[in-house]
């Protein structure tokens, strides 16, 4: 047996006793504490960015989905598609596209034809003097006939088709609505975003012309306007947009950068990077609050005689990425904080830490004795063991920092393949010197 003893020892402990010789040493190498070394202007200067940092994060998701809503097409797409399907929605373009096709119907026109219609036939003068007064009757009978024709159209799957396909040809007109040009299908007017229904007027007139209703051929060329968004601040909600969509590339790497300076000034980094993680999730459930509390107040200052209902519908699908977002930094920023936290020296992280590692090596162990040798591998691992822990997060965060649109279930399958990577390096920790089989344990019990 050698002086130290370590040859009776398990792998599991091996570890332990390595990792209390490592504190140990970190101890006695550190000296004794500096002084001055809470200076209050480097603590101050580390709240600081890091507040600042949060504030960016909040920017940055905003910045991004507003780049996406402009941008990108099929994002676009994406999220006004699924409206052609919403029942308020149909409900506010039935409305809409029947109020303009009976605009276009004179009813009065129509009970004076039918009673001159009813005198040339030779109809006495009191039955066609009574059909002078159905001119109530027949507007009502006219318009349930134009609305549930309307109704067919706008709930038919062929609607669907047009709705997406007409709001991906007008998405490269957006850009100019939110920067003040009036042109193009999707345009502001009177602090509006508005879409032309008018092909839907059309193929109404069209059904009911097939139906019989001859008057509807006269229908004029009719360009109603369906209301996406209004406010009357849109001005400057419009600036806003602008703005972040030309930062919506930088914001998320400066956020990062500055974040990064507030962790690196502060004295203890890992509380800075855990109050770092808890200010962006703070500010994630800020933004969080402030869409919904935005929705009520959008819905409040709508103009005369739209439809909340609609309106609420359009509003829940524009910020429905954006929300998507702020949920996975949310999560992002979760994972950030209790990675960091179970690193530390407190008791709970220590017992995680060493009841993961005894598990891991106790199944290396069964492992071991069953036949499996680590050899170059685990040795490598053993050499490397920290580098290869600071390679899984990078590319962890390469791929959370790269992907075009991360949610909430793309953070946590990537926080799960980080603790199965993690765990994979424990198991395959092994520097070749731990005996696997009876015989090994006894030629070191000899010695």
């Amino acid at each position: 047996m050698s002086d130290s003893g370590d040859e009776q020892l398990s792998a599991g402990e091996r570890g332990e006793l390595a990792e209390l010789r490592r504190r140990v040493h970190a101890l006695e190498s550190a000296g004794p504490p500096q002084q001055g070394r809470h200076h209050p202007l480097r603590t101050l200067g580390s709240v600081l960015l890091i507040l600042f940092a949060a504030l960016l994060a909040l920017l940055s998701v905003v910045a991004v989905w507003a780049n996406s809503i402009v941008q990108d097409t099929d994002r676009y797409v994406g999220t006004v598609g699924p409206l052609a399907s919403d029942p308020d929605v149909q409900k506010a373009v039935t409305n809409r596209v029947t109020d303009a096709v009976l605009a276009q119907v004179d009813v009065d026109v129509l009970v004076q034809q039918l009673t001159d219609a009813a005198s040339a036939k030779g109809v006495p003068p009191q039955a066609a003097k009574l059909l002078g007064n159905l001119d109530g009757p027949i507007e009502n009978g006219l318009k349930q006939v134009v609305s549930s024709t309307v109704e067919r159209v706008v709930t038919s799957s062929a609607f669907e088709t047009v709705w997406v396909n007409a709001n991906r040809r007008a998405h490269s007109a957006l850009d100019k609505a939110l920067t003040g040009d009036a042109s193009g299908t999707v345009k502001l007017k009177d602090n509006q975003v508005v879409v032309d229904l008018g092909p839907i007027v059309a193929e109404v007139k069209s059904q009911l012309v097939d139906a019989g209703f001859s008057p509807a051929a006269k229908i004029p060329a009719v360009h109603t306007d369906f209301v996406v968004f209004a406010s009357k601040d849109i001005g400057e909600i419009r600036s806003y947009v602008r703005v972040l969509e030309i930062l919506g590339g930088w914001l998320p790497l400066i956020t990062l950068l500055v974040a990064a300076a507030g962790v690196y000034v502060a004295f203890n980094r890992r509380h800075a990077l855990i109050g770092a993680a808890l200010a962006v999730f703070l500010a994630m459930l800020v933004l969080g609050i402030g869409l919904t509390v935005a929705r009520d107040v959008y819905l409040n200052h709508l103009p005369a005689g739209a439809s909340q209902s609609a309106a609420g519908a359009v509003y829940d699908a524009l910020v429905k990425f954006l929300r998507a977002g702020v949920r996975a930094l949310a999560a992002v920023a979760l994972f950030t904080a209790l990675a960091a936290f179970l690193a530390g020296p407190s008791r709970i992280a220590v017992v995680t830490r060493t009841g993961c590692r005894r598990g891991i090596g106790a199944l290396r162990e069964v492992t071991t004795s069953a036949g499996l040798r680590l050899g170059a591998v685990g040795r490598f691992v053993h050499r490397f063991k920290h580098w290869i822990g600071v390679a899984i997060l990078v590319v962890a965060a390469v791929v959370l920092f790269t992907w075009t649109y991360p949610t909430t279930a793309v953070v946590v399958w990537t926080a799960v393949v980080v603790l199965a990577a993690f765990a994979i390096r424990e198991f395959l920790d092994d520097d070749g010197a731990t005996p696997h089989d009876g015989s090994a344990a006894g030629t070191a019990a000899a010695h």
